[in-house]
């Protein structure tokens, strides 16, 4: 025993020491993140690219762009900028650090200037001789890598090189915003060509005049052509941008906002290792340690990718903390159940990991399906959240699923906890006689309650919506919103002048945590944007954030907000359809569709915000919904296996229901209550930017938990129960219960 015993105590130091060194090293890697403008402030512009000829925009041109525009953000001197394309004609910018957002835009709006000049710095023609996006990445007559120019005025073009080629030194250069106060060819000589900081981007010899299309040979890579020609494209393209949305972040601003979402992560972590403490004791303490390990591992592969963490992003790390402790708790709660059935620790533990396995992975591969949709059709914050939610998964698999795994067994293997299995994961052990007395509770004759009570609150929703509708933030309404981050007390009254002096007509104005919340049906211009700004600065001494947002961006958004809702139903029919059936897909489809109801009939109730955020929360719900639901769906099935459902009476069928919930009602219960613990910390100590976000979480975390646990299986009842009804209905459920018990023993 004092031989197991030091086995237990060293393993034990071994992890707290891991823990610890976890803790040192998570502030080390969490400063080697880049972050976004809402975590260290900046500017962000979002473009619409088009063709001054009114043609469609095609890939090659927005490249084209993009690489000018990159280029541009160069002479700005921003550290690692962010430039996204988005949707077929529109380019993202931002530009955290960036304090003189006048020059910012005047450099970025500017469209690229193409000349050709001889040696000695003389303009000989513009861009304006090739054709727009002309240039491409062709072979020379040896193979060798070329660009090919594709020219439009072909007679300029000939008298331009029937001329160089009798200079002296007859070579024609390429320039991209020939700057004559500080360009010359005779300073760039070595550099054209081969430095991203140079203007100058070719020097060809010319030994003739040319009347048709060029070629411009060279020792070429075909990364180097591939970047001359889309330089070449971008100075020769003519397009025009025209800024649809903007925003600014003051830094002490983003400094404040991540200095709370710090507080409030670290209280969320700490408010779940006590509770799994308190839950599973030891075993707790072990996912802990997994915690941990998980949030350090995120971290890190979020920085191996280069992702740009952000308000959103933090919200989905905290968020998916409480999500991934659910594997830990199915596994905790299949291991006490076999205990409970007179098992030993060990096989307990065996028996129980391999159960719950195809729980969990079912569960986080329709949260993966629904966090790639988000990816694919979400925008900007959305995206963001996204991208940490699919991180978030992965690690989870490989944490709280095989690193927890790995040291419960290592601790079991002792021997130690063979007879303290109330130490180890808080369960006595009991006799089979002891568990069979227990009778499941009548589950379902709770559903008309929970059904009328959903009822009641889409009935009141509609209400408030006829009456007030919905609070829409600016993403879904368009305008501009101001932000001021001051310590002066500004009455409503002084704000009404200052906006009647400023010719700006208000929507609404609140208070935030930092100052006020402008809301104005304006749509800021690049000028009025400066104006607005030094005006509230030099009143108020205040840190200015501003947003604006075009009827355009308001469109795309509740387009694509629509659009990845129902790719996510269908996804999740196809997924359950497969792995499970037909009728449980259905049934799944129906309480994920109740529980987005219920968070938009609740959003009108309490008139919260509906921003690009609340999509991202419905999203998540119906990822997280959707887990818990499978949860009781994977016990339905496994009790169902031997038994044929043509052959079940009604109250059989109503006990199988009844059983596979009361088994799985506590997990349901604590994984809910983990993922709601960050929620609420969000929502007292987080950034007010992402309250209605943390609220409609909140309210699908809720609506998601009491509609798996008695809304789910009730609709599957009557599914089936309508199925078995149907004439010629039972070879094809027979044919069903047959597939499902081969696979059932398969797993």
């Amino acid at each position: 025993m004092k031989k197991e015993r030091g086995k237990v105590i060293t393993l034990s130091i071994t992890l707290i020491l891991l823990g610890v060194l976890i803790c040192l090293l998570f502030r080390p890697m969490f400063n080697a993140l880049k972050f976004g403008l809402d975590l260290q402030g900046g500017f962000e512009i979002l473009y619409q690219v088009e063709p001054l000829d009114g043609s469609e925009m095609t890939d090659e041109q927005l490249t084209a762009t993009y690489k000018s525009m990159q280029r541009r953000i160069d002479s700005l001197g921003v550290l690692e900028p962010e430039i996204t394309l988005e949707s077929p004609d529109k380019i993202r910018v931002q530009l955290a650090g960036v304090t003189n957002q006048e020059e910012a835009r005047e450099v970025l709006s500017t469209v690229a200037s193409l000349s050709f000049r001889d040696a000695d710095d003389n303009l000989l023609m513009t861009g304006d001789v090739l054709n727009s996006g002309g240039a491409r990445v062709t072979t020379d007559s040896e193979g060798r890598p070329a660009i090919s120019l594709s020219v439009k005025d072909k007679d300029t073009f000939y008298e331009v090189t029937n001329r160089v080629k009798d200079y002296e030194n007859n070579i024609i250069v390429i320039w991209l915003d020939y700057d004559e106060t500080t360009d010359s060819y005779a300073n760039s000589q070595l550099t054209c060509g081969t430095s991203e900081d140079s203007h100058c981007l070719s020097a060809a010899t010319v030994s003739q005049g040319f009347a048709s299309d060029v070629i411009i040979q060279g020792n070429f890579t075909t990364d180097e052509a591939q970047d001359l020609v889309d330089l070449i494209n971008s100075g020769s393209l003519p397009t025009k941008l025209t800024e649809i949305s903007s925003q600014t972040v003051g830094a002490s601003f983003g400094d404040n906002t991540l200095n709370t979402m710090l507080v409030a992560g670290i209280v969320g972590v700490v408010l779940i290792v006590a509770m799994l403490i308190a839950i599973y004791h030891f075993a707790g303490f072990i996912s802990a340690i997994a915690i941990l390990l998980y949030t350090i591992l995120v971290f890190a592969l979020f920085w191996l990718i280069g992702g740009v963490l952000t308000l959103p992003g933090i919200a989905a790390l905290i968020v998916g903390i409480g999500m991934a402790v659910d594997s830990n708790v199915l596994m905790f709660a299949r291991i006490k159940e076999e205990l409970r059935k007179g098992r030993s620790l060990e096989s307990a533990f065996k028996t129980g990991s391999k159960l719950s396995f195809n729980t969990i992975l079912d569960s986080n591969l329709t949260t993966l399906l629904v966090a790639i949709i988000m990816f694919i059709f979400g925008e900007s914050s959305v995206k963001g959240f996204a991208t940490m939610l699919i991180i978030n998964i992965i690690v989870t698999m490989l944490t709280m699923v095989a690193i927890t795994r790995g040291l419960l067994k290592l601790f079991i293997k002792t021997g130690y906890f063979n007879n303290k299995t109330k130490l180890f994961i808080n369960e006595k052990k009991t006799t089979l006689e002891e568990v069979q007395k227990v009778k499941p509770h009548n589950y379902l004759k709770y559903s008309k309650y929970f059904i009328g009570l959903s009822l009641i609150i889409v009935i009141v929703g509609v209400i408030f919506f006829s009456t007030k509708g919905f609070h829409l933030g600016i993403d879904y309404q368009g305008g501009s919103e101001i932000t001021l981050n001051t310590e002066a007390n500004i009455t409503n009254e002084e704000i009404e002048s200052d906006l009647e002096e400023l010719s700006l007509t208000e929507v609404e104005t609140k208070t935030t945590n930092n100052g006020l919340s402008i809301r104005i049906e304006d749509i800021l211009q690049e000028d009025s944007i400066d104006t607005v700004q030094n005006y509230f600065a030099d009143k108020y001494e205040a840190d200015v954030d501003i947003q604006v947002i075009s009827n355009v961006v308001k469109q795309d958004l509740i387009k694509n907000a629509v659009l990845a809702i129902l790719i996510s139903f269908v996804g999740i029919i196809l997924y359950v359809s497969i792995r499970f059936a037909f009728g449980f897909a259905i049934s799944s489809v129906l309480c994920l569709v109740h529980d987005a109801f219920i968070m938009i009939a609740m959003m009108a109730i309490l008139q919260i915000e509906i921003d690009s955020m609340f999509i991202a929360a419905v999203l998540a719900i119906i990822g997280y919904s959707i887990n818990n639901t499978i949860v009781v769906f994977d016990r339905i099935r496994e009790n169902r296996k031997n038994k044929q459902l043509e052959k079940m009476k009604d109250n059989e069928l109503k006990d199988l229901i009844n059983l596979s919930i009361h088994q799985t009602i506590v997990r349901s219960i604590y994984t809910s209550i983990t993922t709601i613990i960050p929620v609420v910390t969000l929502m007292i100590l987080g950034s007010h930017e992402i309250l209605g976000f943390d609220v409609a979480l909140l309210i699908g975390l809720i609506a998601g938990t009491y509609s798996s646990i008695f809304i789910a299986g009730f609709l599957w009842y009557l599914f089936t129960k309508r199925q078995l009804g149907k004439d010629g209905s039972k070879k094809v459920v027979r044919k069903e219960v047959q597939e499902r018990t081969i696979k059932g023993i398969n797993d």
